[in-house]
C-alpha cells in the first residue's frame, strides 16, 4: 500500500450508521503470547489484524510455534513451556503489548534453558522505559543486559549460570505502568513448579483495568491467581498453561471511544451504533461510556453493543481522575473542544510513557486548533476555543495512532458553531495501523458531509496525456477516492459494442449509460464486477467513446454517476472537462498538456507492451484528429478552466508529475 502522507477532512456535519469494531489489541496480545506458550492449539477468533499483532505473530513463529490464519480464525501451537528455538533477534516495533511480556518470558525461559534472545524495536521504543521490570527479573537471576540506554531497550537476554530465586517475593513498581505487572503475570507461571510465586506491588497501581484483562485470561489458560488488595499477587505453586481450545477477541473498547464521542457530538437524529463491544466487556476501557454519559452523552448499552446518540449540548466540562482509562482518556481530551467552559483529566502521568509523550503531543495540537491548555506532569485542562477562534489545523501525529485518531473529532467543528468550519489534516494518518487499520473508511461510512464539503481535484487533459495515470496515482497517495471518466465513456462505448447499440442511437445509448454498473478499486476498473481495464484500452473502444461522450443524452445519463463518485475524505477526478463542467468547484484543477507526437509515443508503447499491434504515425493522425473533435465539439468542449494550472508533461514522468501536483495542494491547506 502507498504511503499517504496526509490526510485531509473535509468539514463533518453529522453522523450515523454502523460501525463494527477490529479486536482489542489489549486481548489480542496477551491471548497470542498465552497460546504460544501453552499446551496445545489454540482456535483464536476475530484477531486484531494491525501492526502491534503482526510482529508478535512474527515472534512467536520465530520461537518455534506453529501459526496457522485461515480467513478470521488464527491457529497457534504452543511451545508447551519449552523452548523449540534457543536463539533469536526478535524486532517488536513500537508494540509495548509485545515488548514488556516477551521480555518477561523469554528472560526466564532463556535463565532456565540456555536460550539467548535479542529484542529491540523502533526508536521510539528505545525511549520507553523498561528498568523496573528488568530489575524485577533480576532479582530472580535473569541474565538481562542493556544494548543501548540503560532502562531502555534493546535488550539481550542470556542463560542464567544459577536456578532462578522463586522464593522470595517479587516487587515491581506500579506506578509507571500497568504492562510491567502484566509481563510478570504473563511469564511466572513458567517457573511455578516448585512454589508459589509472590509478586509485591510498589507504589499506587495504575491502569487496574488492564491487569483485570490479564488475570481474566489467565483464568481462561489454567492459571488461577490470587489477587489481594492490587498489592500482592500469587501464582499457585504447579501452575501451568493449557489451551482452553478456542478464544474469541471482544471488539477494541479503546477504539470504541472514539465512535462514542462521535455520537455525543454528532448524532442528532440517529445513533451511531457499535458492534463488539458492550455492558459484558472485561476491558475497563469500557468505563469511558460513564465518562461520556457524564459529559453528556446518551448511551444505551447491550452485552454485545452501544448506541450512542448527542444529549446534552454543548457538552458538559467535567473534571475527572483517568486513572482507570488511560488510553481512552485522550478521546475526552478532545471531546473537550465541544463543551462549555473548562475540562480537566488527571492521574494520566502515564501518558507521558506511551507511544509518544502523550500530555504534551496532545496540548500541542489542541493548541493548533485555537484551544486554551494548561498541562501539568499527570494532568491536562482544555478550554475550547471560542466560535470565531478555531484554526485549521494540521494535526501532527507523533507516530501514535491514538493521537491521530482522537483529533479526527475535531472535523465536526461546525458542530461546535466554528465560524467559519475549519478543515483539518492528520499527517502520517496510517500510524493508526498499530490499531486500527480501517479506522478512517469506518469514520467515513457514519460520517456526515455536505457534498460542497468535499474536497475534489481534477486533471483534464488531451487523449493520452497521461492523466488517468496521474490522477489515480494522486487518488492513492492521498486516501482519496477515484474517478477516471475517460473510463466512463469508454465502459459506455464498451456495452454499447457488446450489446451491439448503434453509435448513433443517441437514446439507446444513453439508457445504456444510465445504468452502468462501474466501480474503480485497487487499480482496477470493474464492470458489473469484472475487471475490463485492458478492453478499455483498446483503439476502437476509445473512438467510439470520443464520438458518443459529444451527445447531450449520454452526458446527461452518466453525470449523476460521476457526481456520485465525491465521497469523503475527496475525490481526484481525471477526463476533458471535470473541472469546467462537472466540478466547477473543484479546489484545485490542472490542465495536462503534452504534443501529439509525444502522446502517440506514449499510447504506442503502452500499446505494444500489452500486446497490441501500433502504428505510431497513424496513432499520432488518430490524437490530432480526437483533439479537433473535442476541441470543437458544441457540449462541453476540450479546454482548460480559467483557474487551472498548466502543467506541460512532455519532459515529466509520472512521479515527477505527481510531486508537483501534491505541492500545489499542500500549499493549498
Amino acid at each position: 500500500m502507498q504511503k499517504i502522507d496526509f490526510l485531509d477532512l473535509a468539514v463533518m456535519r453529522g453522523a450515523s450508521g454502523t460501525v463494527h469494531l477490529p479486536g482489542s489489541k489489549s486481548i489480542s496480545n496477551r491471548v497470542l503470547l498465552l497460546a504460544g506458550l501453552s499446551s496445545g492449539t489454540t482456535v483464536i477468533h476475530d484477531l486484531l489484524a494491525s501492526d502491534d499483532t503482526a510482529v508478535m505473530l512474527d515472534a512467536l513463529r520465530a520461537l518455534g510455534c506453529g501459526i496457522q490464519a485461515d480467513g478470521k480464525l488464527v491457529r497457534v501451537t504452543g511451545l508447551a513451556g519449552q523452548l523449540h528455538t534457543k536463539q533469536a533477534d526478535l524486532f517488536l516495533g513500537n508494540a509495548g503489548t509485545a515488548m514488556r511480556p516477551l521480555t518477561a518470558a523469554l528472560a526466564l525461559l532463556a535463565a532456565t534453558q540456555q536460550g539467548n534472545f535479542s529484542l529491540r524495536g523502533v526508536p521510539r521504543m528505545h525511549e520507553r522505559p523498561i528498568a523496573d521490570l528488568v530489575d524485577a527479573l533480576r532479582g530472580l537471576g535473569c541474565q538481562i543486559d542493556y544494548l543501548g540506554e540503560p532502562g531502555f531497550p534493546p535488550l539481550q537476554l542470556r542463560a542464567s549460570p544459577q536456578p532462578l530465586n522463586t522464593a522470595a517475593p517479587l516487587r515491581v513498581r506500579g506506578d509507571v505502568s500497568s504492562q510491567f505487572l502484566t509481563a510478570l503475570l504473563l511469564a511466572l507461571p513458567l517457573v511455578s513448579e516448585p512454589a508459589d510465586v509472590v509478586i509485591d506491588v510498589q507504589g499506587e497501581l495504575i491502569s487496574k483495568p488492564y491487569v483485570d484483562i490479564t488475570l481474566n485470561l489467565l483464568a481462561r489458560f489454567g492459571i488461577q491467581v490470587q489477587c489481594e488488595g492490587w498489592q500482592r499477587f500469587v501464582i499457585p505453586r504447579g501452575s501451568h498453561y493449557q489451551s482452553p481450545g478456542d478464544v474469541h477477541v471482544e471488539g477494541d473498547a479503546s477504539s470504541a471511544s472514539y465512535f462514542i464521542a462521535l455520537g455525543a457530538i454528532a448524532a442528532n437524529d440517529k445513533p451511531v451504533r457499535i458492534e463488539g463491544v458492550g455492558a459484558a466487556s472485561i476491558q475497563g476501557d469500557i468505563q469511558f461510556v460513564a465518562a461520556a454519559r457524564a459529559m453528556g452523552a446518551n448511551v444505551v448499552e447491550g452485552p454485545n453493543w452501544l448506541e450512542v446518540k448527542r444529549g446534552r449540548w454543548p457538552l458538559t466540562a467535567i473534571t475527572l481522575n483517568c486513572n482507570h482509562i488511560p488510553d481512552a482518556a485522550m478521546t475526552l481530551a478532545v471531546m473537550a473542544l465541544y463543551a462549555e467552559r473548562t475540562t480537566t483529566l488527571t492521574d494520566i502521568a502515564s501518558w507521558r510513557v506511551k507511544e509518544t509523550d502523550r500530555i504534551a503531543a496532545m496540548a500541542a495540537e489542541l493548541r493548533k486548533l485555537g484551544a486554551t491548555v494548561v498541562e501539568g506532569p499527570d494532568f491536562i485542562s482544555v478550554t475550547p476555543p471560542s466560535p470565531t477562534a478555531w484554526k485549521a489545523a494540521a494535526i501532527q501525529t507523533y507516530d501514535d495512532h491514538r493521537v491521530a485518531m482522537c483529533f479526527s473529532l475535531a472535523a465536526f467543528n461546525a458542530l461546535a458553531g466554528a465560524t467559519p468550519p475549519v478543515p483539518v489534516r492528520i499527517l502520517d494518518p496510517q500510524c493508526v495501523t498499530k490499531t486500527f487499520p480501517d479506522y478512517f473508511a469506518a469514520l467515513f461510512s457514519v460520517a456526515k458531509t455536505d457534498a460542497a464539503d468535499i474536497p475534489v481535484l481534477t486533471v483534464d487533459g488531451p487523449s493520452a496525456s497521461g492523466k488517468g495515470t496521474l490522477a489515480s496515482q494522486i487518488a492513492q497517495k492521498l486516501g482519496w477516492h477515484f474517478l477516471d471518466s475517460g473510463a466512463v465513456y469508454r465502459a459506455t462505448a464498451w456495452m454499447a459494442m457488446q450489446a451491439k447499440v448503434d453509435a448513433a442511437d443517441e437514446l439507446g445509448l444513453a439508457q445504456l449509460a444510465s445504468g452502468l454498473p462501474l466501480t474503480f478499486a485497487n487499480g482496477g476498473i470493474q464492470l458489473d464486477g469484472t475487471e475490463v481495464r485492458e478492453q478499455l484500452r483498446r483503439e476502437d473502444v476509445g473512438a467510439l467513446a470520443s464520438k458518443i461522450s459529444a451527445l447531450g443524452l449520454v452526458r446527461s445519463a452518466l453525470l449523476e454517476l460521476q457526481l456520485s463518485f465525491r465521497r469523503a475524505p475527496g475525490l481526484v477526478a481525471d477526463g476533458r472537462d471535470m473541472g469546467t463542467v462537472i466540478f466547477p468547484d473543484a479546489k484545485l484543477k490542472i490542465f495536462l498538456t503534452a504534443s501529439a507526437a509525444t502522446r502517440a509515443r506514449r499510447r504506442h508503447k503502452q500499446l505494444i507492451d500489452n500486446g497490441f499491434s501500433a502504428n505510431i504515425d497513424r496513432l499520432c493522425a488518430d490524437l490530432e484528429a480526437r483533439d479537433a473533435r473535442d476541441q470543437n465539439r458544441s457540449v462541453a468542449p476540450l479546454k482548460p478552466a480559467q483557474d487551472a494550472v498548466l502543467l506541460d508533461n512532455s519532459a515529466l514522468s509520472v512521479e515527477a508529475s505527481m510531486d508537483v501536483v501534491l505541492k500545489l495542494w499542500a500549499d493549498r491547506f
